[in-house]
């Protein structure tokens, strides 16, 4: 019977360690090497294109930053042609410029961060739950900690005049995403863990809105993008419209047709990747902006919120992989299917970053910035260890496996042993 208890605890300590060997080669990128070897930018730069070249289904832009400067830009288009001024639609990356604009209302005092968002809203309010709404602070929003379980997800509407009114749209959104039900309420106590919302950033737009009397889009233009000199960027979709936009296209080749949001803090920012590439520049060391005070941009690249152990959201963007510095690599994705994924990563410690924006893949723009986060730091991306687990729970089930058959096969023979010995 010793020998079956130590067999027992043998293939448990086994299986354990063979788990944890798989989530830690994944999420310490043991077996990944990087896109190019050594520091020099204009070869990652050369890299990253040939790789784009090689997946590029769509439009694309690129610009990648080293010391908060321009050090190397690319562009490739399926279609009419795109560079680094073209607008993109860019999705949830606009939840980051989003915050900043609830920021700067925090900094003029019109905003306190850890008051009921409730203190702000008389256009619509939280419907009742078993949880108490006064949790759900703009703080909480920010970070996707406030309980609000309504996953979203836009899909837009094929035409102006179908588009809903704010409040309609949080009550329950006609253009949710596939599976969802498009009303945005609390699901889980306030505070008690991340839970990425949408909603949660609809209901910041209507509270930019209820604070400053203007329109969002007009409200963003005047207090953030204007000021940065952002000059072709906005949430607006006629002056998006006007200024021209770079096709959409889907990943089978065909053109999206334009969409309309209501949900425009949540998904549906216009921009292109010079624009971005500044919004990133006056976030590094030596970078200046009169939008939000140094102690406001560290504020916003603090851990809020952490999974599995790993810290993964500030108050509006993502906390990608640690620095150097004993900070993050912050920044946003976005991703619209079938069409549009986008992202944006800064070191605020150095001023390095990249822009991606792309259309006619789902990843491609996440898996260029998630090879430049590895090249930069040496650590896995968050997105990428999200990207990966399905094939870390795969290899870890193969293993498992192995580990169960060899414990069978060793029981087997020590049953067989054991009744030799007792036929003696």
């Amino acid at each position: 019977m010793k020998r079956y208890g130590l067999l027992i605890l043998g293939t448990l300590a086994a299986c354990v360690a063979w788990a944890a060997l798989v989530f830690a080669t994944l999420s310490e990128g043991w077996l990944r090497s990087p896109l190019v070897e050594g520091d020099d930018p204009q070869a990652f730069v050369a890299a990253a294109k040939a790789s784009a070249m090689a997946d590029n289904r769509g439009n694309l832009a690129f610009v990648m930053l080293e010391d908060g400067r321009e050090v190397g830009s690319f562009a490739l288009s399926q279609g009419d042609p795109v560079d680094g001024d073209t607008l993109f639609q860019v999705a949830s990356l606009g939840k980051w410029l989003t915050a900043w604009g609830v920021m700067a209302l925090v900094e003029d005092g019109r905003i306190d961060l850890d008051a009921p968002v409730s203190t702000y809203l008389s256009r619509w309010q939280l419907p009742d739950s078993e949880f108490d709404a006064d949790g759900v602070t703009m703080r909480r929003l920010l970070s996707h900690t406030a309980g609000l379980d309504d996953g979203l997800g836009y899909d837009g509407f094929a035409a102006k005049e179908d588009r809903q009114t704010l409040e309609d749209s949080l009550t329950r959104a006609r253009d949710a995403s596939p599976g969802k039900s498009g009303t945005v309420g609390l699901g889980s106590e306030p505070g008690s863990q991340w839970q990425y919302s949408g909603g949660g950033y609809t209901l910041l737009q209507l509270v930019i809105e209820e604070v400053s009397g203007e329109p969002f889009a007009q409200y963003m233009d005047r207090a953030v993008f204007d000021p940065l000199g952002m000059e072709r960027t906005t949430f607006d979709h006629e002056r998006a419209l006007e200024l021209g936009l770079a096709q959409n296209f889907r990943p089978d080749g065909t053109v999206e047709p334009f969409r309309w949001y209501t949900a425009l803090a949540a998904t549906s920012l216009f921009t292109t990747a010079d624009d971005l590439a500044r919004f990133l520049a006056v976030q590094g060391p030596d970078g200046e902006q009169p939008v939000l005070s140094h102690d406001t941009l560290d504020l916003i690249a603090t851990s809020h919120a952490s999974q599995l152990g790993a810290d993964i959201w500030g108050l509006g963007a993502m906390l990608y992989a640690p620095n150097a510095s004993g900070s993050f690599v912050i920044g946003h994705d976005g991703q619209n299917g079938p069409a549009i994924n986008t992202a944006a990563r800064i070191d605020p410690a150095t001023g390095n970053g990249i822009v991606i924006l792309s259309t006619g893949h789902g990843s491609l723009a996440t898996e260029l910035a998630g090879e430049w986060v590895f090249w930069k730091t040496g650590n896995v991306d968050n997105l990428d260890f999200a990207a990966g687990m399905e094939t870390a729970l795969f290899w870890s089930a193969v293993g498992l496996a192995v580990i169960l058959l060899l414990a069978m096969i060793i029981g087997l023979r020590l049953r067989r042993r054991s009744r030799r010995t007792s036929e003696l």
